[in-house]
């Protein structure tokens, strides 16, 4: 980042941070539930990057983001938020409806079958406008496996808060290659963190079973390389600090396809 893009993230910050008080509020216009909004899209950004992809925003996308405003996206909430969007649409499922769904898209594509699933990124401008509509709950018509595989990813990546919570993040760590521990944490997050990632472990099994990595060349070492930035994040700025973790964030999460019985999220919708 350049020194002017320094001033200008500070200048645009402090301008937001303005705007968030209510002092210029009209009843027309709530600007401050604008300010609040733009806030948040803008550390999201930082932290992220900001949306890739060769085109400019289409009219559809410009409109979505306007829309969530008042009706926020699955993308970039907390699990908590995502299954509160969606009890009204389906108050008996305990998982969210857009993972189960595009995580059965990826294998009604053949997504076990299809080589470097997970690892070939989806064409990014279809990508984008297939989160347009799932945040609109709807599922186009698709052909290839990698674009609901993409956005699964990008899903579990723009989680506020990660699959598995800062909170757990050092223990997971320290004791990445103990299968029996790994598990136990596991067993001791939050419910709906459970059973989320459960699921997810339970997905990544099917594809780590030797008849399909065989077509995919992506064995569970792949997998949790792929994965691992999706489900644990470290907070640390230290590089040295990230790269060390990143080889004990992907042991974890290999220790979890290779060792967690998924078989309690059977059947769970």
């Amino acid at each position: 980042m350049t020194n002017d893009d320094c001033k200008f993230q500070i200048i645009l910050e402090h301008y937001i941070s303005i705007q968030t008080t209510g002092n210029t509020d009209t009843f027309e216009v709530p600007i401050s539930i604008y300010a609040k909004v733009c806030r948040k899209r803008l550390e999201k950004i930082l932290q992220t990057g900001p949306k890739r992809g060769l085109k400019k925003p289409t009219f559809e996308e410009i409109e979505l983001s306007k829309h969530t405003i008042h009706f926020p996206s699955m993308f970039g909430s907390t699990l908590e938020e995502v299954m509160a969007m969606q009890r009204t649409r389906f108050p008996e499922k305990r998982l969210p409806w857009i993972q189960t769904t595009l995580s059965e898209e990826v294998l009604k594509l053949n997504g076990a079958k299809t080589e470097g699933i997970f690892r070939v990124p989806g064409d990014l401008d279809s990508v984008n406008a297939l989160k347009v509509k799932c945040d609109q709950w709807q599922l186009p018509s698709l052909e290839d496996a990698h674009l609901p595989a993409s956005l699964l990813k990008l899903w579990y990546h723009e989680l506020a808060e990660t699959l598995i919570p800062t909170m757990f993040y050092e223990q997971c760590i320290l004791n990445c290659d103990k299968a029996e521990t790994c598990i136990r944490l596991v067993h001791s997050l939050p419910d709906i963190n459970r059973i989320v990632l459960t699921y997810l472990i339970r997905f990544l099994q099917i594809f780590s079973t030797a008849e399909n990595v065989v077509y995919t060349k992506m064995d569970v070492n792949n997998l949790s390389m792929v994965f691992a930035p999706n489900i644990l994040r470290c907070n640390s700025e230290d590089t040295k600090v990230i790269f060390e973790n990143a080889r004990k964030e992907m042991l974890f999460i290999k220790i979890l396809i290779l060792n967690l019985d998924t078989d309690s999220i059977e059947g769970v919708i």
